[in-house]
């Protein structure tokens, strides 16, 4: 790292963290406003709306525009840096594009790793907060419907079981059945009355339980009054929430797709897009930093203005194009993986065109 390089990576570290705050000031103000009658019913105190709301929202809103910060802030200083002919002035000193773009690279990879971490357990923890917070005082202050019917899932390769009536909050339910097959057949079938979360035990407690072992020698019938069983399933997994891959560290969102691949469930493209988003989201990092860089590297009449439309117009066809896969992963056949990450693909194409063309 020259001075070359430390100059760059001040400015480009420097315009992108005073942009984000700023903005994200401005966002928690816009947002108080609008939720201020939600507040005040709340009945909560200014301190616990900033520790159970606020330490929440903004790394989430962070996070979400993370990317488009990036490209706005290298456009907006090196734009400045070749309004001045500084840009110009290194060219013809005979150092190479491909040599300025590296401290561009070094802050978008220190930047695309900083999102990365956030991604894995920051933003998911900041994301409970603020879902729970929303469920409880904005989305439904009231919430009347914790019940759930007719739970089916499929337990491990060759175990199936169903809850007919299940209740969120008391993490209790009825009409409880497992099957067990094998080849075509049920070699067992297991009912109960009830089941039952035991808090103590971190299993499932099942009441009146009737199991039926079926072999080539006839029907074995077996009645137990209680009994303890350890599935693969607990409450949380139970529960209808939209916001679940949301709040899900990637370790546990990485199991409750695997967990759900198992059990045959329908609709986890959305999990699995967001699995992979948080892979694919860093890379765009790196992406717009190049593409901002060498965008705004060139001397046109104009200035900056003309490479901030520019980067606007870019980053709102990144974001147009990551919710038209997502949509198409989601609601169609588009593999999950493809939609996560055909943005950056698009993109990476656009990075090489773009160095191809500008000037060495």
């Amino acid at each position: 790292m020259k001075k070359l390089d430390w100059y760059i990576l001040k400015k480009f570290l420097g315009t992108f963290f005073f942009s984000i705050i700023l903005f994200t000031i401005i966002s928690v103000v816009v947002d108080a406003s609008e939720k201020t009658d939600d507040f005040v019913k709340s009945g909560l105190s200014t301190r616990e709306i900033f520790t159970t709301y606020y330490a929440g929202f903004v790394p989430y809103i962070i996070a979400l525009l993370f990317p488009l910060f990036v490209l706005i802030a290298v456009i907006f200083f090196t734009s400045k840096m070749a309004g001045r002919s500084e840009i110009v002035a290194i060219l013809a000193s005979g150092v190479s594009l491909r040599r300025i773009l590296r401290p561009y690279l070094v802050g978008g990879i220190l930047l695309a790793l900083l999102l990365l971490f956030a991604n894995d357990y920051v933003v998911p923890r900041a994301n409970e907060l603020r879902t729970n917070f929303e469920s409880k005082y904005v989305n439904n202050p009231n919430p009347s419907y914790t019940n759930h019917s007719n739970l089916f899932m499929r337990i491990d390769s060759f175990s199936y079981c169903g809850i007919r009536y299940y209740d969120t909050i008391s993490k209790s339910g009825n009409g409880f059945f497992m099957q067990k097959v094998k080849g075509n057949k049920v070699v067992f079938n297991m009912r109960a009355e009830s089941i039952v979360w035991d808090t103590a035990k971190k299993n499932w407690r099942l009441n009146s339980v009737v199991e039926r072992e079926v072999g080539d020698m006839g029907e074995k019938l077996t009645q137990i009054p209680h009994k303890n069983m350890n599935f693969n399933f607990v409450p949380s997994d139970l529960q209808k929430d939209e916001f679940v891959k949301n709040r899900l560290t990637t370790k546990e969102l990485n199991r409750l797709v695997k967990m759900e691949k198992l059990r045959g469930s329908e609709g986890i493209n959305d999990l699995m897009v967001e699995q992979y988003r948080r892979r694919a989201t860093p890379v765009t990092v790196i992406i717009l930093t190049l593409i901002a860089a060498i965008l705004a590297s060139r001397k046109i009449r104009g200035g900056s203005g003309v490479h901030l439309a520019a980067g606007i117009v870019i980053g709102a066809i990144f974001i147009l194009s990551d919710r038209f896969s997502t949509i198409f992963s989601a609601k169609g056949s588009l593999p999950p993986i493809v939609a996560a990450w055909i943005p950056n693909v698009i993109f990476g194409a656009l990075t090489f065109y773009l160095y191809r063309k500008s000037p060495k």
